[in-house]
């Protein structure tokens, strides 16, 4: 059977996208995906390592998978009255959501640039997408979100907090105002906290507050990204509803007992936290000071930055054996950005010296 013969029975649409691009990052200082770059304490490994090998891993997830839900529950202080449900990753849980509510004619919305897998979840399973442009300082164009709004009466609405790229929190009087305009429009705010680790608020504790508000977390950035793990927080009946579309067994009994491993050592998990907080600051003074570098305000392991010529400076910091994300293809608001995760002390300042010399 010939090439176009095949090609013929997948979606045209499918066909015309891009996949999401993972870089190759083999003998570089990894700084592109936002990753906790701090391992286990070797005596952590081996207890890990000797409790995952008594995991029967020749059994479907079962009980161990309601135990940890009700762990991170726990974990998070989860209010009264709201229900909580595992996803394999954030992503999944996304995808989730647009199955769940791709009702006829419904569309998600969000801001952009933002995290990609709205657009591509939306699309995929054949929701519109409608993203409202921030303004030129990244905030929230709260004129153009309610109008877009009133326009389009989103099933979904996602708002990143903090945003992906750009790492900043919005400004919560105009989020208030836009999750009262989706509640009187019968819609769903999703926050998406994937960087609550290393931001200074939270939606979740007002969960009790609105009946259509969902916050969405994901264990990668507390330093799990290899395990897959995220959840979703909302109203008891809505989450309830939301699960019933999840597949059975999603969550695998190894990542079950990793995360659970994870919880039980948290303090651990907080300290690096802690420390890359106090690198993050010290980073972005050092970028502050550099000629020809403007930096975005962060409120996650990650710092956004202008430079004269971004895909200059990225080639060269590549050559320089650090990779970081070059960013400005993504949206006209990125123009000559990069990101940058924050890593270990010595990987940023690795990744200073390596901006310096490329500009």
């Amino acid at each position: 059977m010939s090439a176009d013969r095949l090609l013929a029975t997948l979606r045209q649409d499918v066909q015309a996208m891009h996949a999401y691009a993972i870089q190759p990052s083999a003998g570089l200082v990894k700084l592109d995906a936002m990753e906790n770059p701090f391992p286990l304490p070797p005596e952590l490994q081996r207890e890990l390592g000797e409790r995952l090998g008594r995991v029967a891993i020749n059994r479907y997830p079962g009980a161990r998978i309601a135990e940890l839900a009700a762990a991170l529950a726990r974990f998070v202080n989860l209010p009264a009255g709201q229900g909580l449900m595992l996803g394999n990753g954030s992503d999944e849980l996304i995808d989730i959501l647009s199955v769940a509510c791709d009702v006829p004619g419904a569309c998600v919305l969000a801001p952009l640039p933002g995290f990609v897998m709205y657009e591509f979840s939306a699309r995929l399973r054949g929701l519109e997408f409608v993203g409202v442009p921030l303004t030129a300082d990244f905030e929230l164009d709260e004129a153009a979100m309610l109008a877009a709004i009133e326009q389009h009466r989103p099933a979904i609405t996602y708002i990143a907090y903090p945003n992906n790229p750009t790492a900043n929190l919005f400004d919560d009087r105009a989020i208030e105002r836009i999750v009262a305009a989706i509640a009187r429009q019968r819609g769903l705010v999703v926050f998406d906290e994937a960087y609550q680790p290393f931001s200074s608020r939270t939606w979740l504790p007002r969960l009790g507050e609105h009946d259509h508000v969902l916050v969405l977390r994901t264990l990668s950035k507390f330093g799990l990204a290899g395990v897959r793990l995220g959840y979703l927080c909302g109203p008891q009946a809505l989450v309830e509803q939301i699960d019933k579309v999840r597949p059975p067994y999603n969550v695998s009994v190894l990542n079950a007992e990793a995360a659970l491993f994870a919880l039980e050592h948290a303090g651990e998990y907080a300290r690096q936290a802690a420390l890359l907080r106090s690198e993050r600051t010290r980073l972005m003074a050092v970028l502050a000071a550099t000629p020809g570098v403007r930096v975005f305000p962060s409120e996650a392991n990650m710092v956004l930055v202008r430079v004269p010529d971004s895909k200059r400076a990225f080639e060269g910091m590549k050559a320089r054996g650090v990779l970081v994300k070059h960013v400005a293809g993504l949206h006209p608001l990125l123009a000559h950005c990069l990101r940058l995760t924050v890593g270990t002390p010595a990987e940023n300042d690795l990744m200073t010296r390596a901006l310096k010399e490329s500009l």
